[in-house]
């Protein structure tokens, strides 16, 4: 994902849509023959204001070495708040610092944030769970069914956390990449991905319910075989 990347001349802030796990060895591997002085890493479920308070901070602090001082952030959601709160941190570049910030969906991410950024696309393919397959295959009544198991292996629904709204999601994005593949454009139905697409701006607002959104999408999608 960084072959079209010039290393010599690298970007103060990248953003990468993806999974960290995924991207995190790809970044090291592509700053490997860079002469690093210090790495930072801060992974954490949902990015709060705090969180982009203190990373102000250690963007100021100066290295004890020479060197390039890499930051590599990754986070399921990043609160309105705190995104507000960084843009002035990536609009004006500092000095051999750069960041790396993996976020699942850049699409939750403020346009005004997201443009101080140099994006990367990924050459992932599209999400696919095999479970999805079977839910579009199930009639709504089993898809409810379905849900309330889905939900079960959490212990805690009502004080739900981001990493289970990032499950949640990519739940949807995989119905979304089936049912573009298996409708056909004369029986495309614009509704549901409309609905999905509504279901997935809810989903990222705190307190919000995933059973209950995720049961919406279960009665309102089509059953296809």
């Amino acid at each position: 994902m960084f072959d079209h990347i010039d290393q010599k001349n690298l970007h103060h802030a990248y953003l990468i849509e993806g999974s960290y796990d995924a991207i995190r060895g790809e970044i090291f591997k592509f700053l490997k023959p860079l002469e690093v002085a210090e790495f930072i890493e801060i992974k954490t479920d949902s990015f709060k204001i705090e969180d982009a308070r203190n990373l102000k901070s250690l963007g100021a602090e100066k290295s004890f070495s020479s060197g390039r001082k890499i930051f590599i952030i990754a986070a399921n959601n990043i609160l309105r708040e705190a995104q507000n709160a960084m843009l002035k941190l990536f609009e004006e570049p500092i000095p051999d610092t750069h960041f790396f910030m993996i976020v699942p969906d850049a699409k939750s991410l403020l346009r005004t944030l997201v443009s101080r950024f140099f994006v990367v696309s990924t050459t992932l393919d599209p999400v696919y769970e095999p479970e999805s397959e079977k839910f579009l295959a199930m009639l709504p009544a089993r898809r409810i069914d379905f849900i309330k198991e889905k939900m079960s292996k959490f212990e805690d629904v009502e004080n739900i956390t981001d990493s289970v709204r990032a499950d949640a999601m990519r739940f949807l994005d995989s119905l979304e990449s089936i049912l573009h593949r298996k409708m056909s454009p004369l029986n495309l139905d614009i509704e549901i991905f409309q609905h999905i697409w509504k279901v997935r701006d809810i989903l990222r607002m705190p307190g919000s319910s995933v059973k209950n959104l995720l049961e919406s999408v279960a009665l309102t999608a089509p059953v296809l075989k």
